[in-house]
């Protein structure tokens, strides 16, 4: 059968998502408690790699197997011996033509930012920190711009295995809450350090160094160099891929709630 699962993880003790040499991945930790439940070799697909000190509310992952047991059960005793950073949230049986990354109907992302003149320290690693005042309406501006379908050459990292650059990104949302400002994007698909390299940009907008036009240019230009630096992972949460409603498969964790 095939068995989908929703995996909630903190990414800053991890080198990112896909399984690596070192092992120290999400999906190798994963797959080693997988095998330890099922006394079998298991090997996994997800809907979204992200990268190292990225954080993970609900990934998807899919895997097949002629093991036959309760999906509480699945939940239970793949956390038995998963690190307490990782967690899976849910099991779920599935048809065997559902495939968590080519069933993807868009996938979601959230950036938390801190606006505070002192460094982040119970939050550290779990948000991203700027120091000047941000502009929001500003922001939001910049961010219009983005909306449709368009080559993101310029927000591509230069390792990108990507086949295309062009991407539709459907939203962004931008909100503020005390201290705390929640960055939301949504896509068909992205790019490489995309979101980091679009968070530089809107930072940058919302601190008065760049007009919110500056956002177009770059985007025309078509080249990475003309763009603001990467910012920090510290921040991003890969909120999960969204399912068409027939597959039956959360939208959400307990997680979401954590969130500014």
């Amino acid at each position: 059968m095939r068995l989908a699962l929703g995996i909630s993880y903190n990414g800053q003790a991890y080198q990112g998502w896909q399984s690596q040499l070192s092992r120290q991945t999400v999906q190798d930790q994963l797959e080693a408690a997988l095998g330890k439940f099922t006394a079998q070799k298991v090997s996994t697909l997800c809907a979204g790699r992200t990268d190292a000190g990225v954080h993970g509310l609900m990934q998807v992952i899919h895997f097949d197997t002629d093991l036959v047991r309760p999906t509480a059960s699945w939940v239970r005793g793949t956390n038995a011996f998963l690190p307490p950073d990782i967690a899976v949230e849910w099991a779920q049986v599935v048809p065997t033509e559902f495939h968590c990354r080519a069933c993807a109907q868009s996938r979601r992302y959230a950036y938390i930012l801190i606006e505070s003149t002192v460094r982040p320290s119970i939050d550290a690693g779990r948000v991203g920190w700027v120091y000047r005042p941000l502009d929001g309406q500003a922001m939001r501006q910049a961010a219009a711009y983005l909306i449709g379908e368009h080559d993101f050459s310029s927000f591509r990292a230069a390792a990108c295995q990507a086949l295309t650059p062009v991407k539709t990104l459907q939203r962004i949302e931008i909100s503020q809450r005390g201290a705390y400002w929640r960055f939301e994007f949504e896509a068909n698909a992205f790019l490489h350090h995309m979101i980091r390299n679009i968070m530089g940009g809107l930072i940058a907008v919302g601190q008065h160094k760049h007009p919110a036009e500056w956002m177009k240019k770059i985007l025309l230009a078509r080249d990475r160099t003309v763009a603001a630096p990467t910012f920090s992972p510290n921040g991003l949460y890969f909120l999960g891929p969204r399912y068409a409603p027939h597959w039956g498969l959360p939208e959400r964790t307990p997680a979401f709630d954590g969130l500014p």
